[in-house]
């Protein structure tokens, strides 16, 4: 089973940006669809992006023009880009599959101060 390991969170400005990776331990050619989520604390995990093997993207309508995801299968990796960053982003975000499955890595997290 591929582990996926996300990196790149930390604490910025409201307005900021930054963007997480998601590295994979083997092939995501075969992980049709692979998502972004995000948890927020006292609050249920949510999608906020997604993109499968062909490059089509879902965004959340609460990150849309703020976010982009990408995902580059030669170096089995996905990425989320996140700018004008409010201080609701504020949670762990982790990567997996959709519909997710197995395991969940740590996260990263992400701190947006006002």
């Amino acid at each position: 089973q591929v582990q996926l390991v996300e990196s790149g969170g930390g604490l910025v400005q409201s307005g900021g940006s930054l963007r997480l990776s998601c590295a994979a331990s083997g092939s995501i050619v075969n992980i049709y669809r692979l998502g972004w989520y995000r948890q927020a604390p006292g609050k249920l995990r949510e999608l906020v992006a997604s993109i499968n093997w062909s490059g089509t993207k879902i965004i959340a309508d609460s990150v849309k023009g703020r976010f982009a995801i990408s995902r580059d299968n030669a170096k089995n990796a996905v990425y989320l880009q996140m700018n004008s960053l409010k201080p609701e982003d504020t949670a762990v975000y982790y990567c997996n599959p959709v519909p997710a499955g197995g395991s969940w890595g740590q996260g990263t997290q992400v701190t947006v101060s006002s």
